[in-house]
């Protein structure tokens, strides 16, 4: 039988995470290891900390699987002195790698909001917020003609232009430029103070819009003019949003039920931890459409308000935003612990590497940081 490696393991989670699916932002993939070396035990974490990897080494694991990368955030120095450092040399030495699959498997079909709206009791729908692959951007792009050529290059260089069998795409017109430069303005043509006419090229094609943050920088970097003018519109995706890849995901209960009902349902679904489940609403409010996103999810609050849900469940919900949510007429909302809202997840992981033939383990270490829940004594 042939052995099982690092990279045959990665590439069935990045098969059901695809790395595209992640936020711009995000940082996904195999973080420590060598993909050759052999693996013949898994273990799946939410959190790599110090106790979830030395664990990991302990039960002879030649793969660590988590949520949360552990390098988000730029780092100088992964010395042995250093909290993060600690455990890279703690996965190093265990001849351990580690592997984070984040925002694209919230994404992904099925994903980690996916697990959390079966345990709260919904079939899962649409996303609250789509992230398709294919989507694609319409640009149009001002310049003067004679930078046209370099400027089309060094975009389609970047992967603008592809239409189907066809590359280096573009409709060009001509047309007439004009500006007023004023202080503080360094122009390529004209003077500061005087309106400048000139002849322009727009030049018009499309891209993937996963590719639009570094078109953007290539843009700009190619450009003559210190501010180039350009505009971006996404196409409309002709998706099935009901199964589409996106953040979060909204479903219908069965049956109607108050929210306080409701919210002691999630909190008998999801993990235990220190700070429980909180609502806010109308304890007596009918809910039955329900939006669950799995961690940090305040940002989506104006999108559910806009999709007639009758509950909000997410995470780390904060005074402010829910204050104001709830003033607007937003629906109610449950607040949860991050770590139990994704932790259900490494089941769904488990289940995609354990067909490879290995051994898999889950390591059942809360690493929600909460310890402490307290309340005036009665």
């Amino acid at each position: 039988m042939t052995a099982v490696t690092v990279q045959d393991v990665v590439g069935a989670l990045e098969a059901a995470y695809p790395p595209a699916l992640a936020e711009s932002w995000d940082q996904v993939g195999l973080i420590c290891g060598d993909p050759a070396d052999e693996v013949t035990k898994v273990a799946f974490a939410l959190d790599c900390t110090q106790e979830v990897a030395e664990r990991a080494v302990a039960a002879g694991a030649q793969l660590l699987v988590v949520h949360h990368p552990l390098l988000l955030r730029g780092v100088h120095s992964v010395a042995a002195s250093t909290p993060k450092g600690k455990v890279i040399h703690t996965l190093l030495k265990g001849d351990c790698a580690l592997f984070a699959a984040h925002t694209n498997a919230d994404s992904a079909r099925p994903g980690v909001s996916d697990k959390l709206a079966e345990l709260v009791g919904i079939e899962p729908g649409r996303p609250i917020k789509p992230v398709l692959l294919g989507a694609t951007d319409r640009w149009g792009v001002h310049v003067p003609p004679s930078d046209a050529a370099a400027l089309k290059q060094a975009l389609f260089d970047a992967g603008a232009g592809a239409i189907g069998n066809y590359r280096e795409c573009a409709f060009s017109y001509a047309g007439t430029g004009e500006f007023t430069p004023v202080e503080g303005a360094d122009p390529t043509d004209g003077t500061v103070g005087e309106h400048f006419t000139a002849d322009e090229v727009r030049v018009e094609f499309v891209a993937p819009a996963r590719l639009r943050r570094g078109l953007v920088d290539t843009l700009r970097a190619n450009h003559p003019y210190e501010e180039p003018a350009f505009d971006i519109v996404q196409v409309e995706h002709a998706a099935d949003l009901d199964n589409a890849t996106g953040l979060g995901r909204i479903g219908t209960l069965p049956e109607p039920m108050t929210l306080r009902e409701f919210t002691q349902q999630v909190a008998n679904a999801l993990p235990e931890t220190a700070w429980g489940v909180r609502a806010a609403g109308d304890p007596d409010q009918k809910v039955r459409k329900v939006a669950v996103s799995s961690g940090s999810g305040d940002s989506f609050l104006a999108d559910v308000a806009k999709l007639g849900v009758d509950v909000y469940v997410t995470s780390d919900l904060r005074h402010h935003p829910v204050d104001e949510h709830l003033r607007a007429g937003g629906p109610a909302v449950i607040d949860t612990a991050h770590w139990a809202s994704e932790f259900p997840w490494t089941e769904q992981a488990e289940g995609i590497v354990a067909p490879l033939g290995v051994d898999t383990e889950i390591l059942h270490i809360r690493t929600d940081p909460w310890t402490v829940s307290a309340h005036p004594a009665n």
